[in-house]
C-alpha cells in the first residue's frame, strides 16, 4: 500500500469515528431534551395550574374575585390536556365549578372540586414519574452506547497511533543510518525494504546509488594512490624542510630535507606523536614550541640551524589546514604544516651588503673630511679673499659635503645596527643635556622660520637610564623633522613626562601632518612620503627606531593631515 493511501485511510477513519461519535452524542442529547421538555411543558404546567386553582378555591368565600382567578387557570388547563384521563378530570372540575358558581354556599361542591383537582395532580405526578424513568433509561442507553463507541474509537486510534508512525518513521530511520554509512565511505551498505510503497522504490534507488559509488570508488582507488604518491614525491624533492601533522599532532609526512636537518630516520618520525619525538630531539622541540603552547601568532620566525656543514638560517612558518567537508558550511581543522624556508643565501647577501655599506661609508669619510678641510682653508682670509660668486660656490660645496657626511654617518649607524656591533653606553643621563643638544642643533633652522621651541619637563624628572649620545641623536632627528615640516611663525612643543617606570619624550609640531595611509610606513628604511620636496634619505626615523628599541624603549607617531604630528619615544627612568 502506498504511503499516501495509508495516511489517507488512517486520517479518514479517525475523521469518520469523530463524525459517528458526534452524531450519536447529538441524537441522544436531543432525545433527553425531548423527554425533559415533555415533563416541563405538559405535566409541570398542569401541576402549576392545579395549585393555583386550589389557592383560588380557598378564597372564594371571602373574595369574589377568586372566581375569575380560578376560571382563568381552568381555561389554561383545558388547553394543556396531555395524559390519559386528564380530559375527564378537567371536565369534572369545570362541571363542579359551574355548579359552585350557581350555589356558592354548597360545601360539598368545594369538596368535589378539591377531589377532582387532586385526581388531576395525581395523574400528572404518575406521568412525571413515568417520563422520568423513560429519560433515565434514555440517559443510561446513551452512556452505554457512546461509551462503547468511544472505546472502539480509542482502540482504533491507538492502533493507528502505534502502527502508522512506525510504518513511516522506521524506514526513514533505517535509510538515514544507511546514508551516514555511505557518507563515511562504506559503499557496501544496502537497504532492504520488502514493501511496495514509496520506501521500497527509495530503497531500490539507494541500493543502485551505493553500488555505483562502490564501483566508482574501486575504479578510482588506483588513481588516488598514484596521486598520493605523486604528492609525496613532490614534497620529498622540495629543498625546504616540511613536516605535516594531523589534528591530534601525529606526524603524517616528513620530507628528506627535514630528516637531514633533524638527524632522524623516517620510521622513527612518521606515525609518531610529534611531542614524543621532541622529547629526544632539541631541534624538533624548538620547532614545535608554538604548537605545544598553542600560540595563535602566525608571524614567521628565523631560526639558526647547523645544516650542510655550516650554520644555516631558516624561516619557520606554521600553517593551519582547515577544510569545509562536503555538504557542510563550517570549516574543520584537520592538521598543520610546518615549513622551514632556507634563507641562508639571503642572510649572506644581506651581510655582504652590510659589510659593503660599512666599508664604503668608512672610505667616504676620509675624502669628505679632506673636502671640508679644504673649504675651511678657502674661507680663511689669510689664504686670500673670495668674490661673491666664489663664496656662493664654496657655500654650496660646504652644504653638499655636510649632507654627504650626514648620509655617511647614517649608513654607518645602520650597518652597526644590522651587524649587531653597535655599542650602547646606557647610564644615568641628564635630561636637560639631551634636550639642550637637540635644541642647539636646530636653533638656527628654527630661527630662520621664526619657530618658537617650547620645552616642558615634568617636575622630578632629571635623569633617564639611557645612552645619552644615541638618545640625543634621536631627539635631534625628531626635532629636525618637526622644524623642516612646520610652517613659519608657528611653535613646536617638546615635552618630557613620566609613564610608570618609563620617561616619555615627545615632539609636537603644527605643520602639514602625515596622511593616514603613510603613517605606518614612516619608520621603514628609505621611505619618504610621496610628493614631499624636503631633503632626506629616509633613514633617520628607521635608525631612531632601532636606537630606542635597542635601549628597551618604544617609538610611535600620532598625526592628522593638515593639523600636525607628534613623535614620541620612551626610555627607562633613572635609578635612584
Amino acid at each position: 500500500m502506498k504511503i499516501k493511501t495509508k495516511l489517507n485511510a488512517g486520517v479518514g477513519l479517525l475523521f469518520l469515528m469523530i463524525i459517528v461519535l458526534s452524531v450519536l452524542s447529538g441524537w441522544y442529547i436531543n432525545q433527553l431534551k425531548k423527554d425533559t421538555n415533555n415533563i416541563l411543558v405538559a405535566n409541570y404546567n398542569t401541576l402549576q395550574y392545579s395549585r393555583n386553582m386550589l389557592l383560588a378555591l380557598e378564597e372564594i368565600n371571602s373574595d369574589p374575585a377568586a372566581y375569575g382567578v380560578f376560571e382563568r387557570h381552568l381555561e389554561k388547563q383545558k388547553k394543556n390536556v396531555t395524559e390519559p384521563g386528564e380530559k375527564e378530570a378537567t371536565e369534572n372540575i369545570a362541571t363542579h365549578f359551574q355548579l359552585l358558581k350557581e350555589k356558592s354556599d354548597n360545601p360539598k361542591l368545594l369538596s368535589s372540586i378539591r377531589r377532582d383537582i387532586a385526581e388531576l395532580m395525581q395523574l400528572n405526578m404518575v406521568a412525571i414519574e413515568h417520563k422520568s424513568s423513560v429519560a433515565d433509561a434514555t440517559a443510561k442507553s446513551a452512556i452505554a452506547i457512546i461509551s462503547a463507541a468511544g472505546m472502539l474509537c480509542f482502540i482504533i486510534a491507538f492502533i493507528l497511533m502505534v502502527n502508522l508512525p512506525s510504518n513511516i518513521a522506521n524506514p526513514i530511520q533505517v535509510l538515514t543510518e544507511s546514508i551516514k554509512q555511505i557518507a563515511n565511505q562504506n559503499y557496501k551498505e544496502r537497504v532492504h525494504f520488502e514493501s511496495k510503497s514509496e520506501f521500497g522504490q527509495l530503497a531500490m534507488s539507494f541500493n543502485i546509488m551505493a553500488e555505483k559509488l562502490q564501483e566508482y570508488s574501486e575504479s578510482k582507488l588506483d588513481k588516488i594512490i598514484r596521486g598520493k604518491r605523486r604528492i609525496e614525491t613532490l614534497i620529498d624533492n622540495m629543498h625546504d624542510p616540511i613536516i605535516g601533522i594531523d589534528e591530534n599532532k601525529k606526524v603524517l609526512f616528513v620530507n628528506d630535507e627535514a630528516l637531514k636537518i633533524t638527524g632522524l630516520k623516517k620510521e622513527n618520525f612518521v606515525g609518531k606523536l610529534i611531542q614524543d619525538v621532541a622529547v629526544t630531539n632539541d631541534l624538533i622541540r624548538n620547532i614545535i614550541k608554538e604548537i605545544i603552547e598553542e600560540k595563535k601568532d602566525s608571524k614567521t620566525e628565523t631560526m639558526k640551524i647547523y645544516a650542510d656543514g655550516k650554520e644555516s638560517y631558516f624561516e619557520k612558518e606554521i600553517i593551519d589546514i582547515n577544510v569545509v567537508p562536503t555538504g557542510e558550511k563550517e570549516s574543520q581543522f584537520i592538521g598543520q604544516v610546518i615549513m622551514l624556508r632556507n634563507i641562508t643565501l639571503f642572510k649572506e647577501l644581506d651581510q655582504a651588503k652590510t659589510n659593503f655599506m660599512g666599508t664604503v661609508s668608512h672610505e667616504f669619510k676620509t675624502p669628505i673630511s679632506s673636502i671640508q678641510m679644504g673649504l675651511q682653508l678657502l674661507e680663511n682670509d689669510k689664504i686670500g679673499n673670495l668674490n661673491d660668486e666664489q663664496k656662493n660656490l664654496v657655500n654650496g660645496i660646504k652644504e653638499d659635503s655636510d649632507r654627504l657626511l650626514k648620509i655617511t654617518g647614517e649608513l654607518l649607524d645602520m650597518t652597526q645596527l644590522e651587524s649587531g656591533s653597535i655599542n650602547l653606553n646606557i647610564q644615568n643621563s641628564e635630561v636637560s643635556q639631551i634636550i639642550d643638544y637637540a635644541i642647539n642643533a636646530n636653533k638656527s633652522a628654527a630661527e630662520q622660520k621664526n619657530i618658537n621651541l617650547v620645552v616642558k619637563v615634568e617636575d622630578g624628572i632629571e635623569k633617564v637610564l639611557a645612552d645619552s649620545e644615541k638618545t640625543g641623536w634621536v631627539l635631534n632627528n625628531l626635532l629636525s623633522n618637526a622644524v623642516r615640516y612646520s610652517y613659519e611663525n608657528s611653535a613646536i612643543n617638546i615635552e618630557v613626562k613620566k609613564e610608570g617606570d618609563l620617561v616619555k619624550f615627545s615632539v609636537r609640531d603644527y605643520g602639514t601632518g602625515i596622511d593616514e595611509k603613510y603613517r605606518d610606513k614612516v619608520f621603514n628604511r628609505y621611505f619618504r612620503i610621496p610628493g614631499t620636496q624636503k631633503e632626506g634619505t629616509g633613514l633617520g626615523l628607521s635608525i631612531s627606531k632601532d636606537f630606542i628599541e635597542a635601549q628597551g624603549g618604544n617609538i610611535s607617531v600620532k598625526s592628522e593631515w593638515g593639523v600636525g604630528s607628534e613623535f614620541s619615544f620612551t626610555v627607562k627612568g633613572s635609578r635612584n
